[in-house]
């Protein structure tokens, strides 16, 4: 048995090594955007799209803080009401007119949402649709609980422009003030720069490829070329979806990084309400799939949870060919995640907290499986799209 447990522990510190120094460097904080900017006359035309459904509460910061970008370009933008059952629409024009901005902001009244789309991409959808009237030449695709810095849209421009990308997306500062955010919400972040990291996403000649939905800037002959919203009409994972279609279909220069002054509003004050956010599609990521369940409990556990189990086990058993490449393991580990709760400004201790935090997350994916079994997964603000199959394929 203790022969099992000392395999366990070198494969774990094995899988470390190769995370911490060959994974892309996906722990590091670096990918951001800078303060470039372009000469005046150099600014594109942009129409920035925004699905709101029942976002009254956050539209008189989030909205405002679209309408007084410092952007010299000219600028348009597209609020969706998607059916909502509060003020979405009311508050938008308010707050237009508050700020003497009415003739930039056009509100649109979603249809009926077909089969095969969810929601918020219909939304999308018809946002586009009538923005292509304006012949823009980028599209600012952004979710309604996003604050943006008064630089952000400039920033994404210039950014796109200097380095010929065809989509520029950031990673917004999540919201993490409550003891639940501040102890899962670096994480959700650190898990994900680890399936897609940073840098392989921002390299023409790699295949990762991996966007942040809140806040994604694209190219209006891009999005043509990969046929449209509809494209990923099915995708409950939609932003990476997006950016493997624009890998896929040829042009591989994208930009994903962080964001430390544009972030999102949206609070997540429970256990509760960040578990139904992951379990939402944590079993797309994994395209519905049984054994690849299995195989990424098993993952996480060997990964995660081996390690202190592993250093505890070993040092009061006397096996120190368990403890120390367990203990090396959980180093490893706790130095790979530390930079993200430093990002976060969170309290340096929670670098250690990583397993526990991880074992959540594998619940919150177990239960992800047994919603969808249910016929309730992907429910989102009142919706359920349990038949809709993420198109992702890393």
């Amino acid at each position: 048995m203790s022969e099992i447990f000392a395999g366990l522990a070198l494969l774990s510190l094995t899988i470390w090594i190769y995370l911490f120094c060959f994974r892309g460097q996906f722990w590091r904080t670096d990918q951001r955007l800078s303060a470039q900017s372009l000469p005046f006359d150099q600014y594109p035309s942009v129409c920035v799209i925004i699905p709101a459904r029942n976002e009254a509460d956050l539209l008189p910061v989030t909205l405002r803080s679209l309408l007084t970008q410092d952007y010299p370009g000219v600028l348009n933008l597209f609020l969706v009401d998607d059916h909502s059952t509060d003020r979405t629409a009311e508050i938008a024009r308010e707050t237009a007119e508050t700020l003497g901005k009415s003739d930039q902001l056009h509100i649109l009244s979603a249809a009926l949402l077909p089969p095969g789309w969810t929601g918020k991409l219909w939304a999308l959808d018809q946002g586009v649709q009538k923005a292509m009237t304006l012949e823009p030449d980028y599209f600012l695709l952004t979710d309604a609980d996003i604050e943006h810095d008064r630089a952000n849209l400039s920033q994404l421009v210039a950014k796109a422009v200097e380095d010929d990308r065809e989509l520029v997306s950031l990673m917004v500062r999540l919201r993490c003030q409550s003891v639940w955010e501040k102890l899962l919400i670096p994480a959700f972040v650190f898990f994900f720069e680890k399936l897609y990291p940073f840098r392989w996403v921002n390299e023409p000649g790699n295949a990762i490829a991996g966007a942040a939905g809140g806040c994604s800037l694209i190219r209006r002959e891009t999005l043509t070329r990969i046929g449209g919203i509809q494209a990923i009409r099915q995708a409950l994972i939609d932003d990476c979806a997006l950016a493997e279609a624009i890998k896929s279909s040829g042009s591989r220069r994208i930009w994903l990084g962080l964001s430390d002054s544009t972030r999102s509003l949206r609070p997540y004050d429970s256990l509760e309400t960040i578990w139904t956010m992951v379990a939402r599609s944590a079993f797309t990521q994994l395209n519905y799939s049984p054994l690849l369940l299995v195989g990424t409990v098993f993952g996480m556990s060997l990964i995660y949870l081996v390690p202190p189990v592993g250093f505890v086990f070993g040092l009061f058993a006397g096996q120190w060919s368990i403890a120390l490449p367990s203990f090396l393991a959980y180093l490893l580990m706790s130095l790979a995640y530390f930079p993200i709760i430093r990002f976060y400004r969170c309290s340096f201790w929670l670098a250690g907290c990583l397993p526990a935090i991880a074992f959540l997350y594998t619940l919150m994916t177990i239960d992800s499986a047994r919603r969808h079994w249910q016929g309730k997964g992907g429910a989102w603000k009142g919706r359920v799209y349990e038949e809709i199959k993420s198109e992702i394929k890393n």
